[in-house]
């Protein structure tokens, strides 16, 4: 939720008409996305390797204890009305991100059946989009109030956010269940490209790499769209607390999605549900940017959430599920148990990778879209059904996208 948070109100303050606004040229929110994503790359393999060794709870205690220094340093930037301050807190909280993410995934198989992946697969991840939901809608609200009172009081508005949503985090931590320790015995790569090669070179033994490509690649798509929504407060002429209620339905519908997929899967993993997520990611982004968006007359809140734009965006959402959560349960039940962490680390680095390639592109392409930046998923659109073809026609024959889980077992 505070990487949502944080993010959000960044990202906001450096689109058009945000008080940051130009300081990072146009199309400056794929520079906060960078931001975002590089210490995913530099550092999921180290936590890839550290949620191996120790136990998953104990990494998880102390990355939310770091979580609060660093939101203070973010909140801190806020009032002190600085950029560079805030970009600098956000780079320190994806560091501190990064080595939750193996814990928070490889800790899945330690606490239930591989029968059950799927279904706790699609629950995790439907809490997930919960937190990202609110803290985007938290992220439109603490915008308009920290821009609009700037200079008049609420300067300290996203310190109290940030700083409570981080203690709330570390309270949930203690009510993890004890977990065991991982293998201290594991020599410790401190080359970090020295950990991706290797692990790569193992997947490329069985069909996980291509697994895991087709799970990174979805997030050369999410980038791109999670850069063109909040630029709806200039295509539809609307508040950055309206653009963010467009943010939570593209976070309710992936949630939808992934529960959805994890009932349909029931105690199996159902990979037969990728060609159909990608199928409706391919359909909504071109509607997305084909169909002219409008409102509907209503309430400012309601007729952002039930205009066309809001129906599409929830359509990719959904679809969307379908697509990750199979894939995820995959990557986790085909990996080693005793490398598990290294194994998601590696995926974890993949799937920033993309998420950089999306926002340095992004940035690149944008100031050709002018006033309509919402035609950029028209890119998405071709690029999910490129991809989609490429991965499944890698994955013919396996078994993989016919089978469950005990059938995967047998094709490895």
């Amino acid at each position: 939720m505070n990487d949502n948070v944080l993010k959000g109100v960044l990202t906001f303050m450096v689109i058009q008409g945000g008080l940051w606004a130009g300081d990072l040229g146009e199309g400056g929110q794929g520079i906060v996305g960078i931001c975002f994503t590089l210490p995913f790359i530099f550092l999921s393999g180290y936590a890839g390797q550290i949620a191996d060794r120790y136990s998953k709870r104990t990494v998880t205690m102390w990355v939310k204890v770091i979580e609060i220094p660093i939101v203070i340093l973010a909140g801190i930037g806020f009032m002190m009305g600085s950029l560079w301050v805030t970009l600098l807190a956000l780079l320190a909280l994806t560091c501190q991100s990064s080595f939750f993410g193996p814990a928070k995934y490889g800790m899945i198989p330690e606490l239930v059946d591989a029968s059950d992946l799927s279904r706790a697969n699609g629950t995790i991840n439907m809490m997930t989009n919960v937190a990202v939901i609110v803290g985007t809608l938290v992220a439109g609200v603490v915008s308009n109030a920290y821009f609009r009172e700037q200079t008049s009081g609420l300067v300290w508005l996203p310190i109290v956010v940030l700083v409570l949503i981080a203690i709330a985090g570390l309270a949930s931590a203690f009510l993890l269940t004890p977990l065991p320790t991982g293998d201290r015995d594991a020599k410790f790569d401190f080359n970090p490209l020295t950990t991706y090669v290797t692990t790569v070179r193992e997947m490329s033994k069985t069909r996980l790499l291509m697994v895991m490509m087709a799970w990174g690649y979805f997030y050369l798509l999410a980038g791109i769209a999670l850069f063109i929504v909040p630029e709806y407060t200039a295509v539809l002429k609307i508040s950055s607390t309206e653009a963010s209620m467009l943010m939570g339905v593209l976070g309710v519908s992936i949630g939808v999605g992934c529960a959805v997929a994890g009932l349909i899967s029931g105690h199996r993993i159902e990979p037969r549900l990728i060609p159909i997520g990608a199928a409706g990611l391919v359909v909504f982004f071109a509607l997305l940017s084909f169909v002219p968006p409008s409102l509907p007359d209503l309430q400012p809140m309601l007729r952002v959430a039930l205009s066309n734009v809001g129906f599409f965006i929830f359509g990719a959402g959904f679809f969307a599920g379908f697509y990750i959560v199979p894939l995820q349960a995959l990557l986790q039940y085909m990996s080693p148990d005793s490398e598990r962490g290294r194994f998601l680390g590696t995926a974890n680095a993949v799937s920033f990778v993309f998420l950089t390639v999306a926002a340095l592109l992004y940035w690149a392409i944008r100031p050709a879209f002018g006033d309509s930046p919402q035609h950029i998923f028209m890119l998405s659109s071709i690029l999910m059904a490129a991809g989609a073809a490429f991965f499944l026609w890698q994955l013919r024959g396996t078994g993989i996208l016919i089978g469950s889980g005990a059938d995967i077992a047998a094709s490895e």
